[in-house]
């Protein structure tokens, strides 16, 4: 790419207007309208060209918004309706098949499309404007779709359930692309926005670093954090000499552990390894200890490895055989798993 073509992102939302969405259609655009302020803002900050594309499905797909800079977006408050069916199939194959038409002229294009739905696929097949298939063609089509998508492009769908997960994976969404949300409440709606927010950071700060698309948007494991990710986010190695990793041998508050370990403690300098689903804070480092050589990586970059925004989220620690995410405590009693292990920053 000549230094003088510009970063261009095509983001697409496709949301479920089925009638079970009922309930939460209010929400729905509430958290649709945010997420388009959040683009435009970050879109400025990184000096990054987006463009939204908005498709709502029910018995059928209809675009809404087509490929319109994130800075004269209008809310989705007058276009989201629902009632119907839930054409989840056709309302992917749909907004891929169109977005593939824009033209990709000079710049480095990219596109990231999220896919929410609160059920299963039950309409595709009488679509109007879908091809005449039984589901079993439709899953075909998808996957092979999927399967030869080029390397700028990121596909990725919320679904309410493990039986809603399978299906996705089935259809070919690659696995670290397929998130559960909590489809029962607004809350769920709310954390399912901070996740779509997360996943969209970490594709446009990891745009500025030259990766065009990704198959691990909703991932803390290998496919996300591996040497090369590492290296993209800029991330440099710390001195071993401002280090000390600690094993937790029994059940402790981090304070009382790290004074009974012979350091001493100072509020923050001692980082947890995640060991489950945990809420990290706006203000909270990240570290990121590669197994083989105990080396740390830590700054500003580790969170944006993650795709961690400037707000309270959920991050899960996901399967990776080399590298493990720490985070910094502020608590003296937070407790501590035994058999995992403690980073202290001198």
């Amino acid at each position: 790419m000549s230094g003088n073509q510009n970063y261009i992102n095509h983001v697409a939302l496709v949301l479920d207007a089925s009638s079970s969405m009922t309930k939460l259609s209010r929400k729905v655009v509430e958290v649709a309208d945010q997420q388009i302020a959040y683009l435009a803002r970050r879109s400025e900050e990184l000096d990054q060209e987006t463009r939204v594309t908005v498709y709502v499905f029910a018995d059928e797909v209809e675009c809404v918004i087509y490929d319109k800079d994130v800075l004269r977006m209008p809310s989705l408050k007058q276009l989201y309706r629902v009632g119907g069916m839930t054409a989840l199939l056709a309302a992917t194959l749909k907004s891929q098949q169109e977005l593939a038409q824009t033209a990709q002229l000079y710049g480095d294009h990219s596109f990231l499309t999220f896919v929410l739905t609160d059920g299963q696929e039950n309409a595709s097949h009488r679509c109007p404007g879908a091809p005449a298939r039984s589901p079993r063609e439709l899953v075909q089509a998808v996957a092979r779709m999927i399967e030869t998508q080029e390397d700028n492009w990121t596909l990725a769908v919320l679904v309410p359930d493990q039986m809603g997960k399978r299906e996705a994976v089935q259809c070919g969404f690659p696995k670290d692309n397929v998130a559960i949300w909590d489809a029962t409440s607004t809350q769920g709606l709310e954390e399912a926005g901070q996740v779509i927010r997360e996943a969209t950071e970490k594709f446009m700060v990891g745009r500025t670093k030259g990766i065009r698309g990704s198959r691990a948007v909703f991932s803390t494991g290998a496919e996300a954090v591996n040497k090369e990710t590492i290296e993209a986010a800029g991330l440099t190695p710390a001195n071993p000499s401002e280090y000390h990793l600690v094993p937790v041998a029994r059940d402790a508050a981090i304070r009382e552990w790290v004074i009974e370990s012979g350091h001493t403690y100072r509020t923050g300098c001692a980082f947890y390894q995640l060991s489950k689903s945990e809420k990290v804070q706006s203000r909270k480092q990240i570290a990121v200890l590669e197994k083989k050589t105990d080396r740390v990586y830590t700054g500003p970059q580790a969170r944006a490895l993650l795709g961690l925004p400037d707000a309270e989220v959920r991050l899960k620690p996901d399967h990776n055989d080399d590298f493990t995410i720490f985070v910094q405590s502020t608590s003296v009693n937070r407790k501590l798993v035994p058999q995992t292990r403690l980073l202290l920053m001198v």
